[in-house]
């Protein structure tokens, strides 16, 4: 006889296989990342389909066999409406899913990661969560949503910098030049020079990574980052989930 098994979970990738079935990744909140099967959930008739679409957060049900997990039951919690009806918002919600899925891996439970979906996807949802100087035209300073992801899982993962030390020589960062290396970490001027690949980066900026540590999004939200931070922000992001990923 299977064993049932019930969680929440959020629906964050779905994969066709063959005729009729899907391949899900679920993040749940019991037994952290898992693929599970949902068996004919293409066909019209299947009533696993009002429960398990892209980005729901929903009750499940499933079944361990010997090569997979089934899924049995999907009861809808949270559609998420106001993110899957917007193309900028449900941007970023795929690349919330494309980051966590990529950087975790294997069957384990984690409140804190759990906890920082619950929230971002709360972020996303709530219409106006984020000053209006951040939601210019094309809607791209949604991002921060996923940089403030980002920079917190990877915390969560046992990846964080120091913000506040260099990373070489362990001084205090005071403001003037400072710069961020591959490695990655931020160091002062006196230790950039013996860096050959560095790119300079802002106090201003620092200050952004830190209130994304802090989980100050009190203050993040009345923020208007300006497009050169903002480009910042991406390029050195996408340097440090590069190396992480590499290593993890």
């Amino acid at each position: 006889m299977f064993v049932h098994y019930r969680t929440q979970g959020f629906i964050l990738k779905k994969e066709d296989r063959g005729e009729a079935d899907q391949l899900f990744t679920i993040y749940t909140k019991d037994f952290g990342k898992l693929e599970i099967l949902g068996k004919a959930i293409r066909k019209i008739s299947s009533k696993l389909r009002s429960g398990a679409e892209l980005f729901y957060l929903s009750e499940i049900e499933f079944i361990q066999g010997k090569a997979h997990k089934t899924l049995t039951d999907a009861i809808v919690i949270e559609k998420h409406k106001n993110i899957r009806q917007n193309l900028e918002k449900l941007k970023v919600a795929y690349q919330i899913a494309g980051v966590l899925d990529e950087l975790v891996s294997g069957q384990e439970k984690d409140e804190k990661i759990w906890e920082l979906l619950n929230e971002v996807f709360e972020k996303l949802k709530i219409e106006n969560s984020l000053n209006p100087a951040l939601l210019q035209k094309g809607g791209g300073k949604l991002e921060i949503i996923y940089y403030y992801f980002l920079w917190n899982l990877l915390s969560i993962l046992g990846y964080q910098i120091d913000l506040y030390h260099c990373l070489d020589c362990q001084k205090k960062l005071l403001p003037g030049k400072l710069y961020f290396k591959p490695e990655p970490g931020i160091i002062c001027e006196k230790c950039a020079g013996k860096v050959k690949y560095k790119k300079e980066i802002s106090s201003d900026v620092i200050k952004i990574l830190r209130l994304f540590l802090n989980k100050n999004w009190n203050t993040l939200s009345r923020l208007k980052i300006t497009d050169v931070y903002e480009k910042s922000l991406k390029k050195i992001s996408e340097n440090y989930f590069s190396y992480y990923k590499k290593v993890g």
